[in-house]
């Protein structure tokens, strides 16, 4: 176990930043909301993934046992979020002519190669909203029995006015009641709804809609919020640590699964909620449903108008990591740029670590700064995960390596070793960023070619000249750096033998 450290985190429902204490320690559980697959993984989603991904490294590194648990949404997201309207993924599935499941699996398969290629570890469970359609019924039917849901016309709605009178409806986003139904008002008629505020909890399916299953109250689908509820319970149990998501989710969708809680066991099931802010264009969250996204796929080969030039995934993961959970990330291509450069300058530091020749002491300056970065990179990821301040303090022992490597300050072998292990531990295992230079990268590979090619040339020019020494020496030192050249009447050629 790492030496202790006081772990802040803040918390929607309190508004303030917490001491974080488990309530099983040394198990903490986790739930994060995951995507509803119905189109590719866009920035968007690689901001929660990455987020939380970032807790779970820290929180495993503290020595904490975590079960992380992040659902796939595969049914019962209406558009718009609404309770009416078609499910996103079948309509997708109409669209594309194929069975909904078909939809559903293709897209949570780009979204786990997308995850694989920004370093974000695969949750504990990944459950699937329609692998729990009767962990969710019997959610369904314990509201109704505590009386907080009622049903109408084979749908099934949660009574948000009832339960508002008993317990307080909006305590996570601080809305009230009065507000979310005079804003509600003016859409005409509440139809099967006693009240508009009133969420599904269970859908009765239309003829035409595809994915239903059997209930007791007819055939259908269960509402949106039902699933996390339902997941999150039977792999956490009824109390747990956190539950993460984005800001959006706030509101309707967080704010509903605290009632589902509250109605169906009593008392709330969540310790702290945690929320990450969005990604905007222009000022404009970026989502699916505003159609301002970009893809990261779009990202991985440049093509979108707005993009320059194709930006690894390592850099998609600095640049989200370059500001702090909580705050809105801007996106733009000069954004993106200066992330490029930011992780390779952090890169080539850790590179350059071992050019660095240790002496019999350090520098009291290099002693100090050495005996500090360790503690002030934690204090950082204490104070609530604050990645841009740990990232700086990295910036900051990347310069300290410069004026290693240029004999402008000395080192002991201890601190190398030390500034060595606090660079690696948050840059790689805590930061979950990769050193991309070893995966067969195009761009290198051509510069690495050029380079063959023109020594090549010049051994050419050796031989043209008859100067069979310079062309013999050009031609072993190739060889005993493990490339095969081969003499041929058109020229010479080469190959890398791995």
């Amino acid at each position: 176990m790492t030496t202790q450290q006081n772990f802040l985190i803040y918390n929607t429902l309190s508004r303030s930043k917490e001491l974080f204490k488990p309530l099983h320690a040394p198990n903490v559980g986790m739930y994060v909301c995951g995507p509803t697959v119905y189109g590719d993984p866009h920035l968007g989603h690689a901001r929660p993934a990455i987020t939380f991904d970032l807790l779970f490294r820290y929180l495993k590194h503290l020595g904490y046992k975590v079960r992380y648990v992040r659902n796939i949404t595969d049914v019962g997201h209406l558009e718009h979020d609404a309770d009416e309207g078609d499910d996103k993924i079948e309509k997708k599935a109409r669209l594309e002519q194929l069975e909904p499941m078909e939809i559903a699996q293709y897209y949570t398969r780009r979204y786990h190669q997308a995850m694989t290629r920004l370093n974000v570890l695969p949750p504990s469970i990944e459950p699937h909203a329609t692998g729990h359609i009767i962990e969710q019924e019997e959610l369904v039917k314990q509201i109704l029995e505590s009386g907080f849901a009622y049903e109408s016309n084979g749908s099934v709605y949660f009574d948000v006015e009832k339960y508002d009178q008993v317990h307080h409806y909006g305590i996570l986003s601080g809305r009230n009641l009065k507000d979310i139904i005079n804003n509600s008002r003016e859409l005409a008629g509440t139809g099967e709804k006693h009240n508009q505020a009133d969420f599904a909890l269970w859908k009765k399916a239309q003829p035409e809609h595809i994915m239903r299953w059997p209930s007791p109250w007819g055939d259908g689908f269960p509402g949106w919020h039902c699933e996390c509820t339902a997941m999150g319970r039977k792999y956490l149990g009824n109390h747990f640590d956190i539950h993460g998501g984005g800001m959006d989710l706030v509101f309707p969708h967080h704010e509903c699964e605290i009632a589902q809680a509250v109605a169906s066991q009593g008392d709330q099931m969540v310790h702290y909620w945690m929320h990450n802010n969005m990604i905007t264009i222009n000022g404009q969250k970026m989502g699916k449903s505003l159609g301002n996204f970009i893809t990261l796929e779009q990202f991985f080969k440049g093509e979108h108008e707005l993009l320059t030039q194709a930006y690894s995934p390592m850099t998609i993961r600095f640049f989200i990591l370059s500001a702090h959970y909580r705050s809105t990330v801007d996106f733009s291509d000069d954004a993106l740029q200066a992330a490029k450069k930011g992780r390779e300058r952090l890169m080539n530091g850790i590179s350059d670590l071992d050019r660095i020749t240790p002496t019999k002491g350090s520098q009291p300056e290099v002693a100090k700064f050495v005996s500090t970065l360790r503690q002030r990179c934690y204090d950082a990821m204490n104070d609530d995960m604050q990645t841009p301040l740990v990232i700086s303090a990295l910036f900051e022992a990347c310069h300290m390596v410069n004026t290693l490597v240029d004999h402008k300050s000395k080192i002991s072998e201890a601190d190398l070793k030390e500034l060595s292990d606090t660079m690696r531990l948050f840059t790689f295992d805590l930061l979950g960023l990769k050193d991309e230079k070893g995966e067969g990268n195009e761009e290198r590979e051509k510069s690495f070619g050029k380079v063959v090619d023109m020594v090549l040339r010049l051994r050419q020019q050796a031989k043209e000249a008859k100067d069979w020494a310079t062309s013999d020496q050009i031609r072993n030192a190739l060889t005993e750096a493990g490339f095969e050249v081969k003499d041929t009447k058109d020229g010479a050629t080469w190959k890398l033998n791995h």
